[in-house]
């Protein structure tokens, strides 16, 4: 099949590559026919590697997809050809003791699309376990099919940060996690959700949602916002989803007494870790790896119309312009939230 192949640190090519299409009694192949792009997979190709996952052979990228089934497994009873579905990325050993204590996420043994060495999902077709293939509602398009695994991020860290009704939540960062996070939060149940960034065009697209407030850094010192707006006492609830260690700077300064920190991005290099300013205030702090056991909630909250994912969709690329797509994922304009390669019609 032919499928976007990154070869090597900032080479990527569109050519055929013999991925397995034979199914399993538990497997079904499913027609691809949207993926998204994913920081993740742009770090690939303009580093090669994060962290420890080191791009050493030619790997098939893209993991955030959607399409239809066309070819179901004996044991499959859920799904049937025709049906439209999105795909949940990450496969662990159900049998391991993460997988028996819902922690599946954090199986050692999970396979991950387009993690080395998995190959990814940016190909016409692919093969994957019925038990991680979602059916869709007829009124989530294929597009928004493809937005469920960046949003099943924000929900995750909605969910570890155990939202009340009512909270204000602070979220550091507006680039696409940051903003589904803030989505997230909000239909947890927090009346309020203040957004920063430095990137102004991205805080102008969050701010297009009810219930968020944007905060330019460069304007504006976000412990100052947050005092005001909470007469001093802080956000019940901090999402840290930059990644950026200037982040961690002054943290603690944001959750009230007895507040959350949920730690959703991914620092590159080691970050300062005040450990008195939390303990001092008994700050409960949480991390976030992917998600467990949050896609189906996330296709039902797109389904009923509580989260909107459409603007955030920026651009759809076709197949044959994947390169390109790429390119310009990154160049990381400040307009851009998610850019998206149609695979279907294309192949």
């Amino acid at each position: 099949m032919r499928a976007l192949v990154l070869e090597r640190q900032r080479e990527l090519s569109l050519r055929d590559v013999d991925l397995p299409l034979e199914i399993g009694p538990d497997q079904v192949k499913v027609k691809i026919h949207t993926v998204g792009i994913c920081g993740s997979d742009v770090h690939y190709y303009t580093h090669g590697k994060i962290g420890p996952f080191v791009v050493r052979e030619p790997m098939v990228l893209g993991h955030e997809a959607a399409g239809t089934v066309v070819e179901v497994g004996a044991n499959v009873t859920n799904l049937k050809p025709g049906d439209r579905v999105c795909m949940e990325p990450g496969v662990p050993d159900l049998s391991s003791r993460a997988s028996k204590l819902g922690l599946y996420n954090v199986d050692p043994s999970v396979t991950f699309w387009a993690t080395p060495p998995v190959h990814g999902c940016l190909a016409p077709y692919v093969v994957h376990p019925a038990a991680f293939t979602f059916k869709l509602p007829d009124n989530v398009s294929f597009a928004e099919a493809a937005m469920v695994e960046p949003f099943a991020v924000g929900l995750q860290a909605a969910a570890k940060a155990r939202i009340t009704p009512g909270d204000l939540a602070v979220v550091i960062g507006a680039g696409p996690i940051g903003i589904m996070v803030a989505l997230a939060a909000l239909a947890g149940g927090c009346s309020r959700v203040i957004i920063s960034d430095m990137q102004q065009a991205k805080l102008d697209i969050a701010g297009r949602y009810p219930g968020v407030r944007p905060v330019n850094i460069k304007q504006e010192k976000l412990a100052d916002v947050v005092a005001r707006e909470t007469e001093n006492w802080g956000a019940d609830v901090v999402l840290e989803a930059s990644g950026s260690p200037r982040a961690f700077d002054d943290i603690f300064a944001l959750p009230r007494p007895g507040g959350c920190v949920v730690l959703v991005g991914m620092p590159v290099e080691p970050v300062q870790f005040d450990v008195v300013s939390a303990a001092a205030k008994e700050i409960r702090i949480e991390t976030v790896f992917r998600y467990a056991n949050v896609f189906d909630r996330a296709i039902a909250m797109i389904a009923s119309g509580k989260v909107d994912l459409k603007p955030l969709i920026t651009e759809t690329f076709p197949f044959g312009e994947s390169i390109p797509a790429f390119e310009r994922a990154a160049e990381a304009r400040p307009g851009d939230v998610k850019l998206q390669i149609k695979v279907d019609g294309h192949a």
